[in-house]
């Protein structure tokens, strides 16, 4: 691989696990108390060490989705982990979101200065997958503004966000991948990304099982 493919590989390594071990087990916990399945993370760009992790809480507020939660636990602590005093600009962390951020969670990002983000289920997946499809609802009937004299066809070809803006650049899981050109370190990473996903469908059940039985939770959309 040349060092590009090295360093996606990295990456790609480094956000995998923390989603694998420090994620998906607080997320277990939220599904069994009446929160989504959304968690994120904020790493450190230079070391790729995870500063902070959080999950979904939306049995406490319907504000508190995985982005919000993990971005307002990094901004209340001056410091976060050894070596790192203040807490580091927002600048030189990666952000990633084991969900493709909402319009809310887009916002949050924004506001609070990170320039990228990264997120291993995209908003198909949360409808089709997770029976979630309020994401991709509120970005087309709030934000999606029709053109005089465009076609409602042309209308639903247009993306429902910039992924690449003058704030930030978002990747999924999926394009890291596909940034490997060797073609079987390209299929390797593809089933490793693949192996996490499939770690979610067992919290996916718990929460539509939850759902079900009427668990309790603050948010209006479930």
């Amino acid at each position: 691989m040349s060092a590009t493919e090295q360093d996606i590989a990295t990456l790609l390594q480094s956000l995998l696990t923390t989603i694998e071990t420090q994620i998906v087990p607080l997320t277990a916990q939220g599904v069994s108390s009446g929160s989504k399945l959304f968690g994120a993370a904020i790493l450190c760009k230079s070391t790729l060490a995870p500063l902070t992790v959080a999950t979904n809480n939306e049995r406490a507020s319907p504000l508190l989705h995985g982005e919000i939660n993990c971005i307002q636990q990094f901004f209340s602590s001056p410091t976060l982990a050894v070596g790192y005093t203040p807490r580091p600009s927002t600048k030189d962390c990666i952000f990633v979101a084991t969900h493709e951020p909402c319009s809310l969670c887009l916002s949050g990002i924004t506001w609070s200065g990170f320039d990228n983000f990264y997120y291993l289920f995209t908003y198909e997946d949360s409808r089709d997958l997770f029976s979630i499809p309020y994401d991709i609802q509120i970005l087309e009937e709030v934000f999606r503004v029709q053109a005089e004299g465009e076609s409602e066809q042309a209308l639903g070809r247009r993306e429902l966000y910039n992924r690449k803006n003058k704030f930030f650049t978002a990747k999924s899981f999926a394009d890291l991948v596909g940034e490997i050109e060797d073609e079987g370190e390209r299929t390797r990473w593809a089933r490793e990304v693949g192996r996490v996903k499939g770690l979610y469908g067992g919290l996916s059940e718990r929460y539509q099982e939850g759902k079900r039985e009427g668990v309790e939770s603050a948010s209006v959309w479930k």
